[in-house]
Formats: structure tokens, sequence, C-alpha cells
């Protein structure tokens, strides 16, 4: 690890190295041989020649395969020193390699085509893992869920106790956020395109004159490409590059599954400072430098603060996109260079975290109890008024004395710091004609959380397990923690 440079975050601490290796120059400039041999292939199966012999022999194909994986770096990096191109630089260390097809390499293309087109295919892989890290993340929350669907819970609205609910039914709201993301993960994944070979403004003007003007044969040409590389299709029209929409629409979904990871890691925030929930914490884990006793939610932090950069990265590609001039401008370079691949390092991140959190969070069900039982007297006024009116008492009287007593122990807690005391003062009142053990007896969580635990289960029987059976394959990944 070297010192003396800045290094960045998202690779040292963060991301994964099977996501750090999809955005490498290894990556990169491997692809950009095979694109230079299906370019290759392709001309020479649509029979390329020039008066009457072939332009593109099966040996120059050969030659070129040989050295698709070698690549002589040091050549091409004194190479760019001189002319600094990259993409010509390359070019130029392939061909040392392929001395016999070093003519034919990159014929007709333009630095686009290497370019544009693996940043397709490198979008696609990582779009490919982050679907599999998001599947795992959901399998763990559906078995937290199902897990917790009948723990009862003191819900909140404002952050002000409300009617309880349960701790599985408030997982599931995560849990649907998430699906609601890879629903958009996979409509971008299956409507990913490559660029094809379209020359410098998209007119494939270079392959009028290579074959002679045959339309027919040209029209080949980009399915061929989009075949060999394993894609359906390519984009029908272009500029030089590919729409730069697509990238806009790439970082919306990174930035729809960090606002939702953000979404969850602050309600686990939340619940671990009431001490309900609390995320893994290490034998050997400190919590704060000055105050041992500590136990903060780091991760759950770690994952908002990247969720925070995430979703502001995203404006990142839509004003690129806006800002491209006619065919193409290169002020997208730059940004795309930053943008895109720590976009997608910083959700790997994120759900690798998100993913660690969730399989060993902790659940408190005595603090929980006790949280809930300080608030139900007031969830329960209702019933208690209910059963006072079924031994004969009069309900609008019985509704004026449960808001005046209710204002009384509310005052009792907030001001005196004392107990919720609201049981004691009904079984006091005579309208109520009820005993303190009858007042008791309504205090069973469970009569209050309405139909939580049959939500839970519909909602996993019918939503999730068939997201999750349907992406069975991808199942069984473990999260890589660095810090």
């Amino acid at each position: 690890m070297s010192t003396d440079r800045y290094q960045s975050p998202l690779s040292e601490r963060y991301a994964s190295k099977e996501m750090q290796y999809i955005f490498s120059s290894d990556k990169k400039f491997r692809t950009w041989r095979k694109l230079w041999i299906a370019l290759a292939e392709t001309e020479r199966e649509l029979g390329l020649s020039r008066n009457g012999k072939p332009v593109i022999t099966k040996e120059h194909i050969d030659e070129l395969k040989a050295h698709a994986e070698d690549i002589n770096y040091d050549v091409a990096k004194a190479r760019e020193m001189e002319v600094r191109h990259d993409v010509m630089s390359h070019v130029y260390a392939y061909g040392q390699q392929c001395p016999n097809a070093a003519g034919i390499i990159h014929l007709g293309a333009t630095s686009c085509y290497v370019g544009d087109n693996t940043d397709i295919i490198v979008m696609t892989e990582a779009l490919k893992l982050v679907k599999k890290k998001l599947v795992n993340v959901m399998a763990k929350l559906a078995d937290f869920a199902d897990k917790y669907k009948a723990q009862p819970t003191l819900a909140f609205t404002h952050f002000q106790p409300a009617q309880p609910t349960t701790v599985g039914k408030r997982a599931t709201l995560w849990l649907q956020e998430f699906c609601l993301d890879l629903e958009d993960l996979e409509h971008v994944l299956g409507n990913m395109k490559l660029l094809g070979s379209k020359g410098t403004t998209g007119t494939q003007a270079s392959f009028l004159e290579l074959f002679d003007g045959d339309q027919e044969t040209i029209d080949k040409i980009d399915p061929m490409i989009a075949a060999k590389m394993g894609f359906q299709d390519c984009f029908a029209v272009s500029g030089q590059t590919y729409s730069r929409k697509v990238d806009t629409r790439v970082a919306n979904v990174l930035s729809g599954i960090a606002a939702s990871a953000h979404k969850m890691s602050n309600d686990i925030r939340l619940l671990q400072h009431l001490k309900e929930v609390e995320e893994p914490f290490e034998k050997n884990q400190i919590g704060s430098s000055a105050m041992a006793y500590k136990r903060n939610p780091m991760r759950s932090e770690r994952i908002t603060s990247l969720s925070r950069y995430v979703m502001i990265d995203a404006l990142n590609p839509a004003i690129t996109s806006a800002t491209q001039w006619f065919e193409r401008t290169l002020d997208d370079s730059a940004n795309k260079r930053l943008s895109i691949p720590e976009g997608f390092l910083a959700v790997d991140g994120i759900l690798d975290l998100c993913l660690n959190v969730v399989d060993g969070l902790v659940v408190y069900p005595k603090v929980i109890e006790k949280h809930l039982r300080s608030e139900l007297p007031f969830m329960a006024t209702e019933n208690i008024m209910m059963d006072a009116v079924k031994k004969g008492g009069n309900r609008q009287e019985l509704h004026e004395k449960i808001r005046e007593l209710s204002m009384e122990a509310g005052r009792n807690v907030k001001v005196e710091g004392g107990e919720n005391n609201l049981l004691e003062l009904i079984a006091k009142d005579p309208e109520f004609n009820m005993t303190l053990e009858d007042l008791k007896e309504a205090m069973d969580p469970a009569k209050y959380i309405g139909r939580s635990k049959e939500q839970v289960d519909a909602f996993l029987g019918n939503v999730v397990n068939p997201i999750l059976e349907a992406n069975k394959e991808l199942l069984g990944a473990k999260a890589e923690i660095n810090v």
C-alpha cells in the first residue's frame, strides 16, 4: 500500500475485490481486445475483401486470439507517452504482439467502439453483481421478518409512539423498498444494449466505404458484434457515443438502492438508541475512544454515509447527459471515470454492510416489551371504553373521562418523571366500574398489533419468496467487511 499519495476509501475500505476488478484497467483492456476480435471476426464473416481477396484471414483472427489475454502494458504505456491517446496506444501494443494482424486491428472503428462498448459491458457485469448482493440482503431480511413477525413492538409516526406493530412487520417495510429497487434494476439490466460500431458520428460511413455501399451487409454488423459479446442488441441510432441517458438510468438504480439502505439503517440507528435492536458488535470492537462502554451503530452509520454519497453522485450522469452537444463532446469522459465506477463501488460496500448488519441484527424483546407497556394504556383506551360501556357506562361521558385521565397520566410521566399510571386512575374512577386486574387483562400487546403477522406471511409468501425462488442461484453470498 502506497502511503505517499491519495488512495480512494472506496477501494481501500469499502468495496469488494470482485467489484473493484470489474472497474479495473485490466478488465477494461482485456475487453478492448475481445471487442477488436469480435469486430475482425464480423468483418471476415461478412466477406470483407479487396480485389477478390479477403482482407481478414483466419490466421489474423488466430493471432489476435493468441494474445487476447497477455497484454503488453509496458509497450502501451510507453506509446501513450508519445501519442497521448490511450486507444491508439493499445492498438499499437496489440499490433506489436500480432504483426501479421496489426493492419486490420480496429478497422473501420472509432475510439468509442472499444471505449463505449466496454463501458456498457462493465456496467452490465456490475449490475449483475449488485443484483446478486441485493437479492441476498432481501433473503436475510425475509428471514428476519419471518422470525419476528409476531413480536409486538411500539410503532412510531413522527417518531412519536403510535399503535403497535411487530418487529417483523417493520422489517417488511425495509424489504419492500428493496423489492422496488430490484424491479428497477432488472428493468435497466434487461434493456442494456451495446453501442455497436457506428463510426465517428454514428453514420457508419467508414463501413459504407469498406463494404462498397452494401447496405444489407452493413446492417448485419451491429447484431453480429452484439451476439459475440453476449448482448441481444445494439442501439439503433447514436452519435459517436451511446446516449449518456444510459448512465443516468444506471445511476438512478444505484441511487434508489442507496435510499432504501439509508432508510433501513437510519431506523436501526434509532432503534439502537432505544436499546430495542442492535447491529452486530464484535468481541474486540471499540465503540468509542473515550467512552469505553459505548456500542455505537458504526456500520449503520457507514451505510447512511455512503448512501448519501451515491444519491448525490446520481446527479453527475444526469447533468452530463443533459449537456452533450450534438453528436458528442468530451466533457463526459473525466466525469464518467469518477461517477460511474465510484457509484458502483459505494453501492457494493453498502450492500455488503447491509448483509452483515441484517444477518447479525440483535433484538431485545424485554426492552421492546417495557417500552410498549409504558405506552400501551394510552393505546388501549378504546378497548377499555368499550368494555366499560358493556358494563353500563355512557360512551360519550366515558370518552371525556378517559381524555382527562390520559392528560393527567401524561403529566405524571412528562412533568413528574413518574410511571404511566393511567390504569390506576381509571380503576379508581367508579364510572368505569372496572378493577385494576380487569384493566391489566386488557394489556396483552398481541391484541393491538392488528394483522401484522398475517401481513408478513402474505407479503413473504406472495411477493418475496417467488422473487427469491426465481433468483435462488444467486443466494448464499457472504459479506466482505474490511473495517
